[in-house]
């Protein structure tokens, strides 16, 4: 056998950059890297010698790099990804945040942090977390819950074995998640002699499942006895790359489509049988739909409580649930007849078996009458409007977008209005709603950018999310990544004050002015935003947003345009209930008579079958 002797650090990227996409490009396309010790020594010293064929890449936060790697792995539809090394302690425990934003989000992410000595020699090291009563603990043990593949790698042989299981992991569609390589620093340092067939390039195809014939009768046959039947679709969708099946299937027997959060855009919105978004942040025109189904058949979905409000949505007595999946525990949910299959076989089989059957579709008018509504929240303020809601903001957006737009977010306001009201053309919305984690945005904008240099990359977010994180801009100025970010300036977490109201509390600690301080905030977003490189603006009115957002097109570095937005009003149409729960003591009257209203809630609540 022939051999070739590296250290562990220098095998592991070796074999990285040789591991294919079915097309022949790597599947792990490059590494985000914060040095530190830990790994700056053996890790970094190999990415140097790599540096001409295995891209490295230099973050500002070590959470964020990550967050750009999985928006990255997102944008690629699962087909390609990144990897993130960090610094032992509080480097790698920076990732732990996007770490359980991809296992939640079922997305591959390999993340490589620096661990303690193996040998213990020089215990304790810098940021080493002792456990008294476990030797074998070190901070990277917090990645064990939200990751769906963890290692230590211990010995240099290790990596013959545990590299392998974390791509099989990775590019596996029913496991897909972050795997975390805890790489101990003397190890990454030791030689071995490597087999050379481990380098030998490797593809690495996508699963597609196919279903078990007996749940696919049985699915079948839930199909053809319905009467009002509609389809729930979610990421799955995309990731399978079903888009063209599920709109043929959706046409061929005339059934309606609603879309979650990870399934929007999956159908353009302008496709006759999209009814449009579903669930707390939906239209009425698909909720109306929904609570009027027989069988709901939930399409690459895992259900979460937005989509279903809180499992009162679904209304009819006689309703079934239909779950497809390649993920027995998403499909078996709620008591759900499971069709556990890749989502276009799943299709293809149901079409062949459906012939020309066709359903009743519900009322167009539903459609277009929604398509009005969100006309007029979109639309421009009133000459003297000072203060525009953000979905005059999202208006406007919208105005300025063209095919190649691809408007994505994260947290706060912003994904259930744009959820709502924003028109995505086929391929052209990104929301990170999973985890819903403050900071995904600006870092999230720079990986989809990487992975579609040619689409129209709009960052939406509120000052929230942008103090939370925005090094990250500062990154996409220096290595020349432009995008577009629109920072809606309302004072604070507009969206969780209009929460904390709504179940009767009063206006505390969301809101900057409702906060402790001995001084008033007043943080000028475009000068900090200007002062990392990008090109800032602060505009005052709808009309100024508009002219900033065509003149930031065909920019060569990020662009921030700055407006200030009323925090209270949000798009009151459409959505159904969330169960968000309220105080049963209380001595304010107002959370009184929330819970009064929380419990009529509660009894619509289909907890199964």
């Amino acid at each position: 056998m022939t051999t070739i002797r590296l250290t562990a650090a220098q095998a592991m990227i070796r074999w990285l950059s040789v591991q294919q996409t079915e097309d022949g490009s790597r599947f792990i396309e490059g590494i985000w890297a914060i040095f530190g010790h830990g790994n700056v020594a053996g890790i970094g010293e190999a990415l140097h010698g790599a540096r001409d064929v295995f891209p490295t890449w230099r973050g500002h936060n070590e959470q964020t790099m990550a967050h750009a790697a999985i928006a990255y792995a997102k944008a690629h539809k699962r087909r390609k990804a990144m990897a993130v090394t960090t610094s032992i302690g509080p480097g790698a425990l920076n990732v732990v945040t996007a770490a359980a934003l991809a296992h939640v989000n079922r997305l591959p992410l390999l993340i490589i942090p620096g661990d303690v000595f193996a040998n213990r020699a020089p215990d304790p090291v810098l940021q080493q977390v002792e456990d008294f009563g476990d030797g074998t603990i070190s901070a990277n043990d917090c990645f064990k819950p939200v990751s769906r593949y963890f290692d230590r790698i211990t010995r240099p042989e290790q990596i013959l074995t545990a590299l392998p299981r974390a791509l099989r992991v990775m590019t596996d569609p029913a496991e897909c998640g972050p795997v975390t390589l805890a790489f101990c620093q003397d190890v990454q340092a030791e030689a071995f002699d490597y087999p050379e067939a481990f380098f030998t390039p490797k593809v690495w195809h996508i699963r597609r499942s196919e279903p078990d014939a007996g749940e696919l009768a049985m699915a079948i046959a839930a199909l053809k006895s319905a009467k009002a039947p509609v389809i729930v679709a979610g990421g799955g969708v995309i990731y399978s790359l079903a888009e063209a099946r599920l709109a043929a299937f959706a046409t061929a027997h005339n059934i309606p489509v609603v879309e979650t959060q990870g399934g929007k855009s999956a159908l353009a919105h302008d496709h006759a049988l999209n009814f449009g978004p579903v669930g707390v942040t939906g239209s009425s025109s698909a909720n109306i739909v929904c609570e009027n189904a027989d069988l709901v058949i939930g399409l690459g979905t895992r259900f979460q409580d937005f989509t279903t409000g809180s499992w009162s949505l679904f209304k009819n007595p006689a309703r079934r649930i239909l779950s497809i999946n390649v993920q027995p525990y998403d499909a078996a949910k709620h008591n759900a007849l499971s069709l556990v299959a890749d989502a276009r076989v799943a299709l293809d089989a149901l079409g062949s078996a459906l012939g020309t059957q066709r359903f009743v579709a519900p009322d167009a008018k539903l459609k277009a009458d929604w398509a009005q509504a969100t006309a007029a929240v979109k639309a421009a303020p009133e000459v003297g409007n000072a203060l525009p809601t953000d979905a005059q903001v999202i208006g406007a957006v919208q105005r300025s977008a063209g095919p190649a737009t691809v408007v994505m977010g994260a947290a706060g306001t912003m994904p259930g209005e744009l959820h709502k009201i924003w028109d995505a053309a086929a391929g052209g919305y990104h929301m990170e709603y999973g985890f819903s984690c403050m900071g995904y945005e600006i870092a999230g904008a720079m990986g989809i950018k990487m992975a579609r240099p040619a689409a129209d990359v709009i960052c939406m977010l509120g000052d929230g999310s942008y103090m939370m994180a925005n090094s990250e801009l500062a990154t996409a100025v220096m290595m020349g990544i432009p995008f577009t970010v629109v920072v809606t300036d309302n004072r604070g977490y507009g969206c969780i004050n209009r929460l904390q109201q709504g179940t009767g509390g009063a206006p505390f600690n969301n809101l900057l002015d409702d906060s402790h301080h001995v001084n008033p905030s007043h943080i000028d977003f475009a000068a900090h935003a200007g002062a990392m490189g990008a090109k800032a603006v602060k505009v005052g009115s709808i009309a100024a947003l508009e002219a900033a957002l065509a003149e930031a097109k065909g920019a060569a570095i990020p662009v921030v345009i700055v407006i200030d937005t009323d925090p209270a009003p949000s798009t009151a149409a459409g959505g159904t209930w969330w169960d968000v729960a309220v105080p049963e003591v209380s001595g304010r009257a107002e959370v009184r008579a929330a819970r009064a209203r929380y419990e009529e809630n509660t009894k619509k609540q289909l907890l199964a079958n």
